[in-house]
């Protein structure tokens, strides 16, 4: 039923007639036409297939349409409904033959003429109503008036909304605000990540009863939606939370979340080519996919394609961003023999702008109210730093193996590049870069990680018991002993002489 019912008010979707108190007709110039003279109405740039309804005939001289009646593209009812054929042709003009449109729409019978690329042939004289009867996916139903004289060429008034998602980055290290809208971008686990869905109004917004805005936003695993963050505005101006609404529940097409507004007729601020405009912000969580899949975020908008159907949507194709994240790992191993060494841990810090240093996280170690360490792991020597993005870091060493020097702190910058102007952002590159310190960094990008070994070596064995050192202590002493003794006797027999 409800099919039906679509398909009746497409029915609305006129190519209707601009006209005066005199009907124009089909003629291909002066004259009276011929009997099974036909003509064609040529569709420039169609959109969709359609379909001619005769609304008026009646007897074709000299350009003029007399004895008026109505054509096979009204059914009976129509015909009693409308009342009579000349005196309702009679009273059309620019101003009403809308309406007029809309209301034969609602009778139509027959077709007439044959539909093929983008040309309608073979009608005879009379006064047509031109209808999409289909569109593409994506697709809006054509809503124009035309004057129709003779063959005539005609341009579909039709358009359709676009939807553009964006997504903003910054470098916390460098940056004190964030980057324009772009298609990706990289951010710490933790981070409120800024996003932004811009659609446009239809340039003939005008042509239609209501017009309904639905956004729909795919949110990845590692994003957590804010939904207290949203804020829409059509035109330039903000919308106050009466005026649209934000669903996350219940909603059955695999989406987020929606922001619906019902119906831009009623936004005083609306307007043919206007841009309609949501922000919001998600969290990038523990889940978040490290590495060059990234973690997309892809929306659609949801539109009025009718503009004589108050209920006919369709969509736009989803638009997508991306935004990446990225891993440090650390294998603790002895500098003499390379092998992985146990009893370690580390402390990471990041700068940010203002040159402070903020602990990211502390690894393998526990820390008490007076600033003491405690090992988690005695066992442990690889190290994971899991949700970073671009900026400056430090590795400090906080437990060190027995045995071992601690080594110096390390500082290096994390760089990456990613396409921001694409449809499917990609991760191009990532590296990093020690700034002090000796750390070496092996990227991979497919798996957005940093791989680097950081070494122990052991400290300065001083001498113990029992070993050369007890030798050398001895012989050291024995020769001050024997020295002391020389000296005694050579005073003695000094004084004895």
């Amino acid at each position: 039923m409800k099919k039906a019912m679509k398909k009746l008010m497409a029915a609305l979707l006129a190519v209707a007639m601009v006209c005066a108190m005199a009907i124009p007709a089909f003629a291909e110039g002066a004259g009276t036409a011929g009997t099974g003279t036909t003509y064609t109405i040529t569709i420039n740039n169609p959109v969709g297939t359609y379909e001619a309804y005769q609304i008026f005939s009646g007897d074709l001289h000299d350009g003029t349409l007399s004895n008026v009646t109505w054509g096979t593209g009204v059914s009976e009812a129509g015909k009693t409904a409308l009342g009579d054929a000349k005196t309702k042709a009679a009273s059309l003009n620019e101003a009403n033959v809308k309406t007029f449109a809309e209301e034969v729409s609602s009778y139509l019978d027959a077709t007439s003429g044959t539909y093929d690329a983008g040309k309608i042939t073979g009608l005879s004289a009379g006064y047509y109503l031109v209808k999409n009867s289909s569109v593409g996916e994506h697709e809006t139903y054509t809503s124009f008036i035309l004057k129709v004289v003779k063959d005539v060429n005609v341009f579909p008034k039709g358009d359709k909304p676009t939807l553009e998602k964006k997504v903003k980055d910054i470098n916390d290290t460098t940056d004190d605000t964030t980057s324009n809208w772009q298609d990706s971008a990289d951010h710490d686990i933790g981070d409120e990540v800024p996003f932004q869905l811009t659609a446009k109004i239809a340039s003939n917004f005008a042509d239609y009863k209501t017009y309904k805005f639905v956004f729909h936003d795919v949110q990845s695993a590692g994003l957590d939606f804010l939904e207290d963050t949203v804020k829409v505005k059509v035109g330039g101006t903000e919308l106050t939370a009466d005026q649209y609404e934000v669903i996350t529940t219940g909603l059955t097409d695999g989406c987020t979340f929606h922001v619906v507004i019902e119906d831009l007729k009623q936004i005083r601020s609306a307007a043919a080519d206007a841009k309609v405009v949501v922000e919001y912000k998600s969290k990038l969580n523990k889940n978040a996919v490290i590495g060059s899949k990234g973690n997309p975020n892809e929306a659609y908008l949801e539109y009025s394609n009718n503009p004589y159907d108050t209920h006919g949507t369709t969509t736009t194709p989803n638009d997508k961003v991306t935004v990446f994240t990225f891993k440090v790992i650390a294998n603790k191993i002895d500098g003499a023999t390379t092998k992985a060494l146990e009893g370690a841990a580390f402390a990471l810090y990041k700068k940010d702008k203002a040159g402070d240093w903020n602990l990211v996280a502390l690894n393998n170690a526990t820390e008490s109210a007076a600033g003491e360490y405690t090992i988690v792991d005695k066992d442990k020597t690889t190290f994971e730093w899991v949700g970073l993005d671009d900026g400056t870091y430090k590795i400090k060493e906080v437990i060190t193996p027995a045995g071992y020097n601690t080594i110096d702190e390390q500082i290096f910058t994390v760089t990456a590049e990613h396409d921001v102007t694409s449809e499917d952002p990609k991760l191009t590159s990532l590296s990093g870069i020690a700034t002090i310190g000796e750390i070496q960094f092996t990227p991979d990008t497919s798996k957005g990680s940093l791989s680097t070994n950081i070494e122990n070596n052991r400290g300065t064995t001083l001498p113990g018991t029992g070993g050369i050192g007890t030798t050398i202590f001895y012989v050291v002493g024995g020769g001050l002993m024997v020295a002391a003794a020389v000296l005694l006797i050579t005073k003695k027999r000094m004084e004895n002489r």
